[in-house]
């Protein structure tokens, strides 16, 4: 029987407390110096959008007027890179199936000065995408940047790997980036460029044992990172592939917790990394600032590592690392 993560309810205070209190304990850099910062005691928000003038006299926003789409943005890193980009002047689509959660996006960055719409899609089906983003251009005319960011990572050997389960994970994690690219593309090409950005992970170059299926998406999805790249340069259009760390998440830290571990232990397990603490969603939402702004105009094909050292290591088929 495959091992699957228990469902998470996002508004469980303690899920919420347990990440603001790790936050604070263990990733104290954080809280002042990045995007995002961590809020005010009681709040249910994990991130808050600078407003449009804060910090900003003098200076260019990153992304000002393009048009960004992120897929799986209700939550968790999809989340923080929506709120970030919103924060550099981006016009922001927040898209996933989590209706209320992803409508809460996109309301937490209009209340802040920014631009966003929410868009319920489903990545998993081809007619859903393609209204995707034939309802972002009807929301802001253009699309410049889209993030293939939507994921499902259950945990399964390879003895434990269904045909269900596989076929789930790549219809989410290869099929829906490869369905979005499809129909953005020839959006982009029209308007004269774009950023194709794919959210991978370092299973995708090397898997553990119990993500047989994740790693063989992700692997995939690199592959189709470098296609686009070289298939579009004459268009303009950028396509690369980030490699996140170990993010602590909402429902990073209700799956540890569900499976018993203490944040005592997780502390410990942090300051076991290569450079001594967990990532937070803010540490990947800088590099897609940069692979979706005219700074990285001339980067495409890419595979950008931003896994804090994890992919200098020998991965160990013990670990339960992501």
């Amino acid at each position: 029987m495959s091992k699957l993560a228990k469902p998470v309810d996002m508004d469980d205070e303690r899920t919420i407390d347990s990440l603001r209190e790790f936050r604070l304990r263990f990733c104290p850099q954080t809280d002042s110096s990045s995007i995002l910062t961590g809020t005010a005691p009681g709040s249910k928000d994990h991130a808050v959008l600078r407003t449009p003038n804060e910090g900003d006299q003098g200076r260019k926003r990153r992304v000002e007027g393009k048009t960004a789409l992120i897929t799986g943005a209700a939550q968790g890193l999809g989340k923080g890179i929506a709120i970030a980009l919103a924060s550099e002047g981006a016009n922001v689509i927040v898209s996933d199936v989590q209706v209320e959660a992803g409508r809460s996006v996109a309301e937490q960055i209009v209340k802040c000065g920014g631009a966003a719409q929410f868009i319920k899609a489903d990545v998993e089906s081809e007619e859903e995408c393609s209204n995707l983003i034939e309802r972002s251009l009807e929301c802001f005319s253009k699309l410049d940047v889209l993030v293939n960011n939507a994921g499902h990572f259950p945990r399964s050997s390879l003895e434990e790997t269904t045909t269900e389960l596989w076929e789930k994970v790549f219809r989410i994690n290869l099929r829906g980036p490869f369905y979005c690219a499809k129909h953005a593309v020839p959006v982009m090409s029209r308007s004269g460029g774009g950023s194709i950005i794919n959210i991978g992970s370092i299973n995708g170059i090397q898997s553990l044992p119990n993500l047989v299926a994740y790693g063989a998406a992700k692997g995939g999805l690199l592959a189709l990172t470098r296609t686009l790249a070289g298939a579009y340069a004459k268009d303009r259009i950028r396509a690369n592939y980030i490699i996140p760390g170990w993010i602590l998440t909402e429902g990073e830290i209700a799956l540890q917790r569900a499976q018993g571990t203490t944040l005592e232990q997780l502390e410990k397990i942090g300051r076991g990394l290569p450079l001594g603490r967990f990532q937070t969603p803010e540490d990947s939402a800088h590099a897609v600032i940069y692979l979706a702004s005219d700074e990285s105009a001339q980067v495409t094909g890419t595979v950008l590592h931003l896994d804090a050292g994890a992919s200098t290591l020998l991965l160990q088929p013990s670990a339960d690392y992501l």
